[in-house]
């Protein structure tokens, strides 16, 4: 598995993770939720091998993270961060299928195959002519999710390592169904083996797709556990500073989580 044991991390002065431990499984979607400035995207990229701890480790399958080349790494582990730049008027497959740089020397029918297949499930098949700086914030979005799942694609027969995607906010400027493609596809991918890791800011879509949940606040976890037993109350509350109700989901029978507003509040701060 892809873990952090009692990792602390200082940033300018400062603790931005205190002593986190927490394990990305084979075949599971986990969720990292937490207010503005708790650290989930630090702890995504120290998880991803670009922070270095004052205490602490990161490993992969009991090795830290250090100990591997940065190829090796890269066929293991695909990271889509915040935001991805990109100048150059690259047409979109061509983006999709800087994805499998790390497999240079490989096949490239096997390639052209992850390509695909991660277009498919991001919904970006249609896009693939595109020159990409001619695209819209969201299906540029799309197209470096694309490019990560191409990153760690393997067929279905094969008999490989464990993979992992580290997803930083991937709903990210997505319409309401491309927020769903996304997460979808991240249910696949765990379905298939892979080791999700999803920074999220929509707890309800938290509750449909993801399988565990980490609640992070000032850079310790508060709880973290299986998704039904997250999503209640008091765990909320206690990350959020809010108060909460908890409601079902009349489809799924999954958490929904409805703020509660104080009456007073909202009539000083509604409109005039």
């Amino acid at each position: 598995m892809l873990a952090a044991t009692a990792f602390q991390l200082d940033l300018g002065g400062r603790v931005v993770l205190d002593g986190v431990s927490i394990a990305v499984q084979p075949g599971e979607v986990l969720a990292v939720l937490g207010p503005n400035g708790a650290g989930k995207s630090t702890l995504l990229r120290a998880l991803s091998g670009l922070h270095r701890a004052r205490r602490g480790s990161v490993t992969l399958d009991g090795r830290p993270l250090a100990a591997w080349s940065a190829r090796a790494l890269a066929r293991r582990r695909a990271v889509l961060p915040q935001e991805s730049h990109l100048a150059f008027p690259f047409r979109v497959d061509e983006v999709v299928l800087l994805g499998r740089s790390p497999h240079a020397g490989g096949s490239r029918a096997e390639d052209l195959r992850a390509v695909d297949a991660a277009m498919q499930a991001t919904d970006t098949l249609a896009l693939a002519d595109r020159l990409y700086p001619t695209l819209s914030g969201g299906e540029k979005q799309r197209v470096h999710l694309a490019r990560a799942v191409a990153q760690i694609w393997q067929p279905q027969a094969a008999a490989r390592p464990d993979r992992y995607l580290l997803m930083d906010e991937p709903t990210n400027n997505l319409d309401l169904r491309h927020q769903h493609t996304a997460l979808e596809m991240a249910r696949r991918c765990a379905a298939a083996g892979v080791g999700v890791l999803a920074i999220l800011h929509d707890i309800n879509l938290a509750a449909a797709f993801a399988d565990r949940i980490c609640l992070l606040k000032q850079g310790r976890i508060v709880a973290l556990g299986p998704t039904a037993e997250m999503l209640a109350a008091a765990p909320l509350e206690a990350t959020f500073d809010v108060s909460v109700t908890i409601l079902r989901h009349p489809l799924l029978s999954t958490p929904q989580i409805a703020w509660t507003v104080d009456a007073g509040r909202a009539m000083s701060t509604g409109p005039s």
